[in-house]
């Protein structure tokens, strides 16, 4: 009897050890037990899952031939395959497809596949003519998004692993591949982590960081330290877009006077072609919340307006050669924000479109690059933030989650990585300079107010982010008012 209890408390503790490590280390579980079962079980039922699926073909006359000389019916004939391959999230066979047979057959078929092997998601993608690769996903991989340990292949200088797809691959954020990007999203919907993901990748590369943030600042001020240029108002956006193209068009002379040197000389159309001596250093131009730049109240605000949207729209036509790449981000992209904005969105081919409020919305992001993919924009549910339809202009996309990144960790790699700043003397006058300051807010309505100099709650230090520039006066105090810091001009921050 002892040995019969023995026995039934190593089974249970052996699944309790199973169970827990499923939801803890959810990579290790699937080597150690999920793969073993799955792989057997695609192998014991392949044959039948493919007749039942509708992915056979009849089989060949010397087939059938040989079949009536035994006796037998020739079965029909699935697609060759090779012997399941494991992944860290599920495992891959390579398909090669009969004749008759198309990637199409097989993409329909990918729900009724998912069911039969009891897997999560099977997701096909054609390699070579007749062939095809078909992974499966063992569990939920955007569950728990964690950064790689290790980077993936093809990364490097401007190419970021950025999210997590849901065929366990990682989305990488090539710039050389896709210049300029589209970032959508409604409030709450994990934008600000994707491109805290994206500057903390960037800041530990030679690479020069502007921000373009009209909202006073309030989302790019944390990662000043590692920005060479920053814009918090209209006016100074403005301003620092000039200075964007005059670099730009510096750049460009410096590519046409290599042509004419010699005959020795370097034939290129962008900088990349250039000796590395001579290549400028890129620049990633940020622009957080887009919409701003396209509000105007009068006149001379439309007239701002459009000069701005102008000099965007130039940029993202010929930034590529000249080694300036745009990040935009918004909420709303549509034509209802002024003259230039669908022009300026057909120049963003790569796309980013977190959950949005309305199916509009999701179209403005997505409609142009399959309608497939804005239906998935318009489902993404709200308990999930940073789950994102991850697509470009080939017409393809994914879902694809970013890992989470808080706002200290990500202003902790900026400081670090401050001495990486690139020298770039055409953007010194929008150098962000962080100095820490006592900042006293105003008291609520209805709160205690404060008595003397002194306020009744006061409230921790914190850092703001003002312009070289322009020097930053201390308030004068008045009777017995408490001492509050305003800003006094455009590049302070509240």
């Amino acid at each position: 009897m002892s040995d019969v209890v023995w026995a039934l408390t190593l089974c249970l503790a052996a699944v309790a050890a199973l169970l827990v490590l499923r939801r803890r280390t959810p990579v290790a579980f699937w080597w150690l037990v999920g793969f073993p079962i799955v792989a057997l079980r695609v192998l014991a039922t392949y044959r039948a899952t493919m007749d039942a699926c509708g992915l056979t073909v009849p089989a060949s006359a010397v087939r059938r031939a040989t079949a009536r000389l035994v006796g037998r019916e020739a079965a029909p004939v699935p697609p060759h395959r090779s012997l399941p391959r494991p992944t860290g999230a599920g495992l891959v066979m390579k398909l090669r497809m009969a004749t008759g047979q198309a990637p199409e057959d097989f993409f329909a078929s990918a729900d009724r596949l998912r069911h039969a092997w009891a897997a999560h998601a099977v997701h096909t993608r054609p390699t070579r003519p007749g062939w095809l690769e078909l992974r499966l996903i063992g569990w939920d991989v955007l569950a728990d998004v964690r950064r790689p340990r290790r980077k993936p292949d093809g990364c490097g200088l401007l190419s970021l692993p950025l999210a997590l797809r849901d065929d366990g691959r990682w989305h990488v954020r090539g710039f050389r591949t896709v210049p300029h990007e589209l970032i959508f999203g409604a409030t709450q919907s994990g934008k600000s982590v994707y491109l805290r993901n994206l500057l903390c990748g960037l800041a530990r590369q030679p690479v020069v960081l502007v921000g373009i943030d009209c909202k006073w600042g309030v989302e790019l001020a944390p990662f000043a330290p590692r920005l060479s240029a920053l814009a918090d108002t209209p006016d100074r956006a403005n301003a620092l877009l000039d200075a964007l193209l005059d670099e730009m068009e510096a750049r460009f002379r410096l590519i046409g006077m290599t042509s004419v040197l010699g005959v020795d000389a370097v034939l290129t159309s962008d900088v990349w072609g250039l000796p590395d001596s001579d290549r400028p250093v890129p620049v990633v131009v940020v622009v957080d919340e887009v919409a701003e730049l396209f509000l105007a109240a009068n006149r001379d605000d439309e007239k701002r307006r459009d000069a701005m949207v102008t000099k965007l729209i130039r940029m993202a036509q010929l930034g590529r050669a000249a080694g300036i790449y745009l990040e935009v981000c918004g909420q709303r992209f549509g034509s209802e924000l002024g003259k230039g904005a669908t022009m300026l969105r057909a120049q963003l081919s790569g796309r980013v479109c977190h959950r949005v409020n309305d199916e509009s919305s999701a179209n403005m992001a997505l409609a142009d690059i399959s309608a497939e993919a804005a239906l998935a924009a318009t489902a993404i549910p709200a308990d999930l933030p940073g789950v994102a339809i991850v697509g470009d202009a080939s017409g393809g996309w994914s879902r694809a989650r970013s890992p989470h990144l808080t706002l200290d960790d990500a202003a902790a790699v900026c400081r670090a990585t401050s001495g990486l700043v690139p020298e770039l003397p055409r953007l010194d006058a929008f150098r962000p300079a962080a100095s820490t300051v006592a900042v006293e807010a105003v008291p609520p309505h209805g709160a205690r107010r404060p008595t003397g100099d002194r306020l009744a709650h006061p409230l921790p230090t914190v850092g703001v982010t003002a312009s070289r520039h322009v020097p930053t006066p201390p308030m004068p105090r008045t009777g017995r008012e408490p001492h509050r810091c305003a800003p006094t001009s455009p590049a302070s921050i509240p």
